[in-house]
């Protein structure tokens, strides 16, 4: 980004992060933090990644930071205020958030209001709604393997036509940078919810053939930028 679209980008994040402030001094760092800090919420706006789908449901939300972005976004676009050389923002139909966390719905619920709909819910049987994106962040290594592959066959199910599924993966052949990214996403949830979790973690070539056989075009996207991981963002488009 040029220092220009620097400067907005901070500046959308801290009116996202004013959201929050019902929600707590706890929730509105976190949201000021993770929205500065981490890569992939600039990425999709850079990238224009989801500037064609107006109905986006986000599974593992946590606090709806992306939801809470995207109709922050929409707002300043309306208001004239938007870097020329990005994509504008979508027509928002649709917004849902599911996610495991009572504090983080709660959060998000606050924060968004009436404009989504934030519910808690366990992505493995929560009922899906139709959507032209469903993003996933840092969510299926917590999942085993057979369950990862059901929740990719229940989103694919209600993806529309040349829709996109935006996921978040660690590459598990990127050797140290893995293990960094493992042990930190650890730590993390250890920290939030008193307990150790197990991860089920995939080779980047083993994620795209999982992707692969669900009728989807990849694209996979470096996403670990100014940080130690070894995140990927795999960008898969249903056939129109």
């Amino acid at each position: 980004m040029s220092p220009e679209e620097q400067n907005f980008y901070r500046t959308l994040v801290d009116s996202v992060a004013r959201r929050y402030r019902g929600a707590g001094r706890a929730a509105y760092h976190f949201a000021r933090g993770k929205l500065r800090h981490d890569p992939v919420f600039a990425a999709i706006f850079t990238g224009g990644l989801l500037s064609r789908h107006a109905r986006v449901a986000d599974l593992g939300c946590g606090q709806a930071l992306l939801l809470a972005l995207l109709l922050e976004a929409r707002t300043q676009h309306e208001h004239g205020q938007w870097p020329a050389s990005w994509a504008p923002p979508p027509q928002l139909e649709m917004l849902t958030g599911i996610d495991l966390s009572p504090d983080a719905v709660r959060a998000g619920k606050i924060a968004l209001g009436e404009r989504a709909s934030v519910r808690l819910g366990d992505v493995r049987t929560a009922e899906l709604p139709s959507a032209d994106a469903i993003v996933m962040v840092d969510v299926l290594h917590y999942l085993e393997a057979r369950e990862q592959e059901a929740v990719l066959a229940r989103a694919r199910q209600v993806l529309s036509p040349g829709g996109v599924l935006l996921i978040r993966v660690g590459d598990a052949e990127a050797k140290l940078r893995f293990a960094i990214t493992k042990v930190t996403d650890q730590v993390a949830t250890a920290f939030r919810t008193g307990a150790w979790p197990r991860m089920h973690c995939r080779p980047l070539r083993e994620w795209r053939r999982l992707l692969e056989r669900f009728d989807l075009h990849i694209r996979a996207e470096p996403m670990s930028a100014g940080t130690p991981y070894s995140n990927v963002l795999l960008i898969a488009t249903a056939p129109p």
